[in-house]
């Protein structure tokens, strides 16, 4: 037997790994299995990209869940065949978002899915009176394949009709406002914005991501915390008690044929394991009689067999398309309420970028690398929109914070991740297997990765001077206010009163936000209170961009380019430096030989 080491194991393993990784394993990865440039063996990426698939799910199945009573759809098998449509339909377009954005966009490895930035401005819509559901008909009313309603104005109508129309309201709303993020991004206006962002502003801004998630945890978490406790701890055991302990195992190469070698394989899989390990925990006493099969009472949502039904009535085969769901409306009040979800979702997004570039060994994001991703984000939102999932695309903070528990930060592997849900999004009979995994397994996931979020955030405060007052003051101010304004915000509903609907909503989303509220506060405090570079940290900031120390500048421009330079060449035409996505933005000078030169090395 021999000890498994990434870059130096057999030689199948040795080839696939990219030749030009920007990191130095002994000085800069801290202790990172494989960087952004790396690229595991197929089995590993598909293993791996597998693990952040099943983190991802809980959030991408709960969106079409929450708003199906909004959208009208009803308890029936018509209904639930709905749901598991816009299921599918969500899964297909986070996998193509996915995809673009780790190959065109920021290039990090960086999970796209359903936001719940768009689901307030979405159920203002759905709350308007032209949207209120209407009554049923009374059983044996009428001999119909389809649900009848009994509409406001007296007529029968298709009950079918009835939540595509709803739908078909948000589509519009989200596609249009989402245009806004797209202009944002190719204009350079984010990027413009970032020339007076430092580190006391992403420090608080990154922190509050997942401060601010803690509800989400604790609603997961809540129907059996024995069980998510269990999950927990097997991530914990898994990620750094066992994190060195080798496990043999066989595998094949074409030069040494059938050997062992052995894998850190709690080091590269504890969330896998965590899932599973709960997953069949709750299997077992399902099966058993354990959890209650009422639905009042509060362990029922640990069972594994409350969504059966999904995987019952779910087709095989489904292709989501544009206009599925027939031709997108468009409402001056739903465009602008949406706007406030477009801000939120992108100012969330930039703090992601932070955070993923820093647990996954990456440089921090240049400007045109982050004018791209706002870009190409815009353009998956727009996606969804026409496409029809009910909610637009996002950064997906938990499978940031899977990076920091896993130690994998390649971007091979979340493009794995994004094969899976595009393909299991057709295959919707086999996604919904996974759509199974009870809600207290993923909230003891999600409270051990949104710490690890917090973490990173804060981890920016090592450049600031912590001796200084206002620094002090600064960092407590927003973070306490980025957690307590959205807190009164969510506890007095209404409370904005302007007699502007659409202000109302588009102030109320905002103050709703925690990221938004302490990243702002940081932000203008940052740069209107007096203070030296020094003491703002911005010396070290800029001096230090990479993950660690010890990397000098022309490394880092390296590093940069081959981590957020486009997979093709970019600096073919002269006006390449007008185009703030492009690399070349504002540099004078002729063609850059590296880029073109390893582009497709990227690919």
């Amino acid at each position: 037997m021999e000890n498994f080491a990434f870059e130096n194991d057999a030689k199948s393993e040795q080839s696939s790994r990219t030749s030009n990784s920007p990191t130095k394993e002994s000085e800069t990865d801290h202790n990172l299995l494989y960087s952004i440039e790396d690229t595991p063996a197929w089995y590993t990426c598909f293993v791996l990209g597998l693990q952040h698939y099943l983190v991802a799910i809980g959030s991408v199945i709960g969106l079409p869940l929450l708003i199906a009573p909004s959208l009208c759809i009803e308890n029936d098998e018509e209904g639930n065949v709905a749901r598991a449509l816009l299921i599918s339909s969500l899964f297909f377009v986070s996998g193509l978002c996915t995809l673009l954005q780790t190959t065109l966009g920021i290039r990090l490895p960086i999970m796209q899915g359903g936001t719940f930035s768009f689901l307030p401005p979405t159920l203002a819509i759905l709350a308007l009176p032209h949207n209120q559901c209407p009554a049923p008909l009374p059983e044996g009313f009428m001999n119909s394949s389809k649900t009848l309603y009994n509409d406001t104005d007296g007529s029968i109508v298709d009950g079918t009709e009835v939540w595509q129309r709803r739908m078909r309201e948000v589509q519009g709303a989200i596609a249009v406002a989402s245009s806004l993020q797209v202009i944002l991004g190719f204009s350079g206006a984010i990027g413009f914005l970032l020339r007076y962002i430092g580190p006391l502003t992403i420090a608080p801004a990154v922190a509050l991501i997942g401060l601010d998630l803690f509800s989400t945890a604790s609603y997961n978490a809540e129907p059996q915390w024995g069980i998510a406790m269990f999950t927990a701890f097997v991530v914990v055991l898994c990620s750094q008690y066992l994190k060195n302990i080798y496990i043999p195992l066989p595998i094949y190469s074409t030069s040494r044929k059938c050997h062992t070698v052995k894998v850190p394989f709690f080091k590269m899989f504890p969330v896998l394991c965590a899932l599973i390990s709960g997953w069949m925990l709750s299997l077992i006493f399902t099966e058993t009689g354990v959890f209650p099969d009422n639905p009042d009472h509060p362990s029922y949502r640990a069972r594994t067999d409350i969504r059966s039904n999904v995987l019952t009535n779910s087709p095989w085969f489904y292709f989501p398309y544009p206009g599925q769901w027939g031709l997108p409306t468009v409402t001056v009040a739903g465009v602008v309420g949406m706007l406030a979800g477009v801000v939120a979702g992108f100012i969330e997004s930039i703090g992601d970028y932070y955070a993923c570039a820093r647990l996954s060994g990456a440089p921090n994001p240049p400007q045109h690398a982050i004018n791209r991703g706002i870009f190409v984000e815009g353009i998956g939102c727009i996606l969804a929109g026409v496409i029809g999932t009910g909610t637009a695309t996002t950064s997906f903070s938990e499978n940031i914070g899977a990076i920091g528990i896993t130690r994998v930060g390649s971007r091979r592997v979340l493009q794995v991740a994004g094969v899976l849900f595009l393909i299991l999004g057709m295959l919707s009979k086999f996604g919904s297997i996974f759509v199974t995994i009870p809600d207290p397994v993923i909230g003891g996931l999600f409270c051990v990765a949104f710490g690890m979020i917090t973490a990173v955030g804060l981890s920016n405060l090592q450049y600031i001077d912590f001796n200084s007052p206002r620094n002090l003051f600064i960092v407590g101010a927003s973070l306490f206010m980025g957690l307590a304004v959205p807190e009164w915000m969510k506890a007095n509903p209404g409370v904005i009163q302007t007699s502007v609907i659409e202000l109302d909503q588009i102030i109320t989303v905002l103050l709703q936000t925690s990221m938004l509220v302490g990243g702002f506060l940081a932000f203008f405090f940052d740069n209107t209170i007096p203070g030296t570079e020094n003491e703002r940290g911005l010396l070290a900031w800029r001096t230090n961009r990479y993950s660690t120390e010890g990397m000098q500048e022309e490394e880092l421009k390296k590093a940069e380019k081959e981590c957020y330079n486009l997979p093709f060449p970019t600096n073919c035409c002269r006006f390449s430096r007008y185009f703030p996505i492009l690399p070349e933005f504002g540099n004078n000078s002729k063609c850059d030989d590296d880029n073109s030169g390893t582009a497709i090395s990227r690919l």
